[in-house]
């Protein structure tokens, strides 16, 4: 079974491969209550399970398709340097670019080449608690994770051909996903917030905003992998996808891209079915690659334990206290050793005072370094001021940000959406209870519910040294 989690809305198709084919058993759609992420797992979980009963599906193995926008986003140019190298260098760029130590993120990285030989990765994370939560909250609907990946990255292969690249884009609940593939990987992915408002069963898709993004995004990727990019393939519901493709094209025109509606390719050999009028979806995609045996081109799933490391861990745990206790009897028997011990510190003690001058002029210098080593500096101020906007919006999502922009390390302009005003005050009122935020100022705001605002802020001279 794949599935799809969007905003409040899940998604599921289950295949089966028979006889050479791949068919499509069942499909359903249906929209959820709780949020994995800031409700009970268990809650969820049975959530979950009861929508799957009503559909019938008895399925336990699911490939999940994780929203975009969990994702962090980060290019990097790979220099001339031996294979074995490779890793450890994206690792360090890691690092440095995402504002999570390591530890907190899953991480999967897609290397492209482009037309002139250069090589560039793609290094996508999701934070490690967004998928631990989700995980729990699938288990307690007694299904079984097999995959966790981005359902727009198992649309399409992604051509080994420098010179051709690909636009795809994918109509979601409110949203519009955005990948760019070349040269055999992903050079972009975006998730386009506010690009589809729902007025009742209506929704409107804000084409002006989409091409606009997408003349950002191409404008951003290096020249030479940008001149390859000249088709767009849309996804999705049938019917928003044709009405995007139509708003699109004349705006597109211009840009000297070709759009159209994306098309099932067979997977492996395997021709993927697809279920009525719901296009080719990212559970679609999702399910048909790992059934034929050729995932995405990103993977998320946390690693297993196995029952016989977990076995093994307990019996060593065990066989340790009993070696402890032989230890603890057999303590008088070393008690020369000891003595012999403190008669070597002694002398170490006395070489250490010879060097002890040296050693301080090192550690200072080492001090020094870290100080303006950039990817180490903890006092950056732009961090500092990011982390105070993003303690001030609220974790449910009522209010979320659509751009930010630092100018001069203390003028701030932020502009995003709100689920109503009340929401949007209440943000206003936490920057303004900071003693960092100075003259704040709140800009234009159209729209009722939801609404889009914007606002200004002065960072007070040095609040990031405070911090």
């Amino acid at each position: 079974m794949g599935l799809t989690l969007d905003k409040s809305r899940i998604e599921g198709v289950v295949l089966r491969r028979l006889n050479g084919a791949v068919q499509v058993q069942r499909s359903f759609q249906t929209s959820l209550s709780l949020d994995p992420l800031t409700n009970d797992p268990e809650l969820v979980g049975r959530e979950i399970r009861n929508h799957l009963n009503e559909a019938g599906v008895r399925v336990k193995p699911c490939a999940v398709s994780v929203p975009l926008n969990w994702a962090l986003t980060l290019q990097t140019k790979v220099p001339a340097m031996p294979e074995a190298d490779v890793q450890d260098f994206l690792n360090i760029e890691a690092e440095k670019g995402f504002p999570y130590a390591p530890e907190d993120l899953f991480i999967s990285i897609s290397r492209f080449r482009a037309p002139n030989g250069d090589q560039y990765a793609t290094i996508v994370a999701i934070p490690r608690n967004h998928l631990t939560l989700l995980e729990r909250a699938l288990r307690a609907a007694q299904l079984k994770p097999v995959s966790f990946s981005l359902g727009i990255s198992a649309l399409q292969d992604l051509g080994k051909d420098p010179a051709t690249g690909l636009l795809s884009l994918v109509v979601g609940e409110s949203s519009v996903e955005l990948q760019v593939s070349s040269g055999g990987g992903v050079a972009a992915l975006r998730s386009l917030e506010g690009a589809i408002e729902a007025n009742g069963f209506e929704r409107h898709i804000d084409a002006d905003l989409i091409a606009r993004e997408i003349k950002i995004t191409l404008g951003q990727l290096p020249k030479e992998v940008r001149e390859t990019v000249r088709k767009i393939k849309v996804f999705g519901r049938t019917e928003l996808a044709q009405r995007l493709v139509k708003e699109l094209s004349e705006r597109l025109d211009t840009m000297g891209l070709e759009i159209g509606l994306g098309t099932a390719q067979p997977v492996n050999g395997f021709p993927v079915p697809i279920a009525s009028d719901k296009g080719l979806s990212p559970a679609l995609g999702m399910a048909a690659r790992y059934i034929v045996g050729k995932p995405g081109g990103f993977e998320f799933l946390p690693p297993r334990v196995s029952p016989w490391a977990q076995f093994t861990a307990r019996f060593a745990s065990r066989k340790m206290v009993s070696w402890g206790a032989v230890a603890g009897a057999a303590v008088f028997l070393i008690a020369g050793a000891f003595l012999w011990q403190q008669v070597r510190l002694s002398g170490l003690e006395s070489r250490w005072k010879a060097i002890q001058p040296r050693v301080t002029e090192l550690e200072d210098l080492q001090q020094r370094i870290r100080k303006f080593r950039p990817w180490f500096d903890n006092t950056a101020r732009t961090l500092v001021i990011l982390r105070k906007l993003t303690e001030a919006f609220p974790v449910d999502g009522a209010v979320t940000a659509k751009t930010v922009e630092i100018k001069d390390l203390f003028t701030v302009s932020c502009s995003g959406q709100a689920k109503d005003r009340e929401s949007l005050l209440k943000v206003l009122e936490r920057l303004r209870g900071s003693k960092e935020v100075a003259d704040l100022k709140l800009g234009q705001i159209r729209g009722n519910s939801p609404l889009q605002f914007s606002f200004d802020l002065r960072w007070r001279e040095g609040a990031a040294h405070e911090n």
